[in-house]
């Protein structure tokens, strides 16, 4: 039996020092890979940060600099232009040339001398100079980019020394591990197979330990003892109980994990599974920090870490609450110890509730508020500086000044006052208990008397209208003040998005079921890109390209699908295709 036994352990040891080989090995390779990369990414982070101070700084010499010959005659400009830029170079190292220009590109001024070795590092910017909101030239600065470099060593070194390190003490500490413990945890590991061969009772003799070590097997004769107690009670009886316990436990609509001390996942529903976008076998059994979302992250490992350097009793009062995205789900997490009847520590619970749907109502709630706040202080910005410039100014202007100053004040009112009835709009329509009067109209005086109200619109740009209205239409059980609201929504954006000169076709026929009128709003302006069409409808949501840059609320459409599909049973639709146009309209 000591000959055995004596062949096991050292078969066991083997084994165990080959696994911690391979583990060291690996690690090394992680802590290169995690090196190399920190190394990239701070080295890129010093980059743009530098370069973002030296637009921040080419933006102040061009304020500045207008500032500063703005009220001078032209003779002294350059002086002026001088005094500053050697200054500014003296204070700023970083600076190795300034040129000035005026509109026409050519070179108004210039201080300092361009090197004819280009560092990779180096760098220009150029600003325009504005004066009275014209742009009256433009200032060129180069950029050294010697102390970017000088920090991008030092900050690589300093990675490189500290990871050295933790490799070398990575590699200390598995030196020791194999040297001193693996004797200790073989024979550990011939007492958990007697026990799973189902030898309960069995126990080990811990002659020559120490420490940690000692307490671990003192553990293991506790728990063999214990296994052997329980092995006499009645097995069907908590077999019962563990089935009932997981029957609730799947049923549970929000994930729940459940680790012990060692952070393996004993137990785990199907909620989870679905939230975590694994099978719940997979979760079985491992190391919960060692789960890695599809980005490539460990999304509870610095939560874990926060939970174990918090004290157990005030975890027990106040539980740990936090919030991750996985895989494009947005989850609230609230983790928690778990004790025996004897307050004995047996490990946490985790329990996971998907908030994606809310955390994007709060996002959509966040982006409208931005929105009505921006386009409504530019409205009341335009008209309270022209009114006050009539009012302290006034016999300074002639009336066709005047004039105009008054015609652009009545534009932005009512842009102020469409933004206003958008929001007051949506406030009613969306209420559960709003009831519109309804009575049968015939659609088109309505939509002949829209078209030519949004005519003045459409004359800014030289847009032309044609309406194609199929005779003999049946009359329609609608409100007519919400369909022209609708009708004046789909021809504004129609108006917004074409080019200058160009056509809008508004129709009404009868549809291809022949058993609904469809009323349309065509036109051949910019178009919508395709990931963007299903989702115009949704309140709060703009496009935002390069090509869409015309601002609003991003409430009109959204007001559109809610007066025709809720208050109407009617239904909206959208097509378009990229450069050649967009058609809206509802059925």
């Amino acid at each position: 039996m000591s000959e055995n036994k004596s062949k096991i352990s050292l078969f066991s040891m083997n084994n165990q020092s080959k696994t911690i080989i391979i583990f060291w090995f690996l690690s090394s390779l992680l802590i290169f890979f995690t090196a190399f990369v920190i190394i990239g990414k701070t080295q890129k982070t010093i980059s743009t940060s530098y370069r973002n101070f030296g637009k921040m700084l080419t933006q102040t010499l061009a304020s500045e600099s207008v500032d500063i010959i703005k009220d001078l005659p032209e003779e002294e400009k350059q002086v002026k232009l001088e005094h500053y830029s050697k200054k500014l170079m003296k204070d700023n190292q970083e600076i190795e040339y300034i040129e000035y220009k005026n509109n026409a590109s050519d070179v108004y001024f210039s201080i300092g001398e361009k090197s004819d070795f280009v560092n990779k590092n180096s760098f220009n910017i150029d600003t325009p100079l504005y004066l009275n909101n014209k742009i009256v030239g433009a200032v060129h600065v180069v950029f050294t980019g010697k102390s970017m470099t000088d920090v991008s060593n030092a900050a690589r070194n300093s990675i490189i020394i500290i990871f050295t390190i933790m490799w070398f003490l990575s590699l200390v500490a598995v030196l020791i591990n194999t040297l001193v413990i693996t004797r200790q945890i073989s024979l550990l590991s011939y007492g958990v197979r007697k026990i799973s061969s189902g030898e309960f009772g069995y126990k080990l003799q811990p002659n020559d330990l120490w420490g940690e070590i000692k307490l671990l097997f003192d553990e293991f004769n506790q728990m063999s003892t214990k296994l052997h107690e329980y092995e006499e009670k009645n097995i069907d009886e908590l077999t019962y109980e563990k089935n009932k316990l997981e029957s609730v436990l799947m049923s549970i609509a929000n994930g729940v994990i459940v680790c012990d001390n060692f952070d393996n996942v004993i137990l785990v529903n199907n909620a989870t599974a679905t939230m975590l976008n694994v099978t719940a076998q997979e979760l079985y059994n491992t190391n919960i920090n060692t789960y890695v979302d599809s980005d490539g992250n460990l999304p509870f490992n610095e939560h874990i870490k926060e939970f174990k350097d918090t004290p157990l009793d005030d975890m027990e009062q106040e539980p740990l609450i936090f919030q991750m995205t996985i895989d494009g789900r947005v989850i609230k997490a609230l983790m928690s110890p778990i004790f025996t009847a004897s307050q004995e520590y047996l490990g946490y619970i985790i329990v996971l509730h998907d908030i994606t749907k809310e955390a994007e109502i709060d996002k959509l709630k966040t982006t409208f508020i931005s929105n009505v706040s921006r386009e409504l202080r530019t409205p009341v910005t335009v008209l309270r500086s022209y009114i006050d410039t009539l009012c302290n100014f006034n016999n300074d202007f002639d009336e066709n000044t005047k004039q105009e100053f008054l015609q652009i004040m009545n534009q932005e009112a009512k842009r102020l006052n469409n933004m206003v009835n958008d929001i007051l709009d949506f406030s009613r329509l969306e209420s559960a208990d709003i009831k519109l009067e309804k009575g049968f109209l015939d659609i088109k005086p309505i939509l002949e008397n829209t078209v030519n109200s949004m005519k003045v619109l459409a004359q800014e740009k030289n847009i032309t209208f044609s309406i194609i209205i199929e005779p003999d239409l049946p009359k329609l059980y609608i409100n007519q003040d919400s369909i022209e609201r609708v009708i004046k929504n789909l021809i504004s954006n129609a108006v917004k998005y074409s080019r200058d000169n160009g056509k809008i076709k508004v129709r009404a026929e009868i549809d291809g079921t022949g058993n609904n009128v469809e009323c349309s709003v065509e036109d051949f302006g910019i178009g919508i890109p395709k990931e963007h069409l299903e989702k115009v409808f949704d309140r709060f949501y703009r496009v935002e390209t390069q090509t869409h840059t015309v601002k609003g609320t991003g409430l009109g459409l959204h007001l559109v699908k809610v007066a025709i599909e809720k208050h109407h049973n009617g239904e909206v639709f959208a097509e378009s295709e990229l450069n050649k146009g967009s058609k809206f309209g509802f059925i």
